[in-house]
């Protein structure tokens, strides 16, 4: 691992030009981790454009983990890969127990606007019909993510 400040913009996305991992994707056993990550490295590079780290999305594995956004962008910041950030992870979590977290990355997968806090409901009532084609179908939470960016 190195300690300059060029490894990760070496290694973060420029999502001016390129999406974020799906929040299907795994990373260290926990969905959403491996698009936080991406968000992370390229807040850090300066090469976010419209993306947020730390946002609703991430925060689900924050909160889940007990992992605080601040020590895991610390950690990204040193330019850590993804085997080594994935490490950092598992040996971070507050969650260890393999069948939780398999529930957990379920019931993320398949959460639907209507299991949501009424806040992001809201926020996705208006956000569905701008960004999302008339004849895509959103089921899930993470249709969202992958319908806007051509993954489905």
């Amino acid at each position: 691992m190195s300690n300059t400040n060029e490894t990760p913009t070496l290694s973060a996305k420029d999502l001016t030009k390129e999406f974020p991992r799906s929040p299907r994707e795994t990373l260290g056993g926990f969905v959403v981790a491996a698009r936080a990550l991406d968000k992370c490295r390229a807040v850090v590079a300066g090469t976010n454009g419209e993306y947020h780290f730390n946002c609703p999305l991430d925060s689900t594995f924050f909160d889940f983990t007990g992992i605080s956004g601040d020590d895991f962008k610390d950690f990204v910041a040193t330019g850590a890969s993804d085997e080594e950030v994935a490490k950092w992870i598992q040996e971070n979590s507050k969650v260890t127990e393999k069948r939780e977290i398999i529930a957990w990355n379920n019931k993320m997968r398949y959460t639907r606007p209507v299991d949501m806090p009424i806040e992001l409901q809201e926020f996705l009532e208006g956000y569905i019909p701008q960004y999302i084609p008339s004849n895509k179908i959103v089921r899930v939470w993470f249709d969202v993510y992958d319908i806007e960016e051509g993954r489905i």
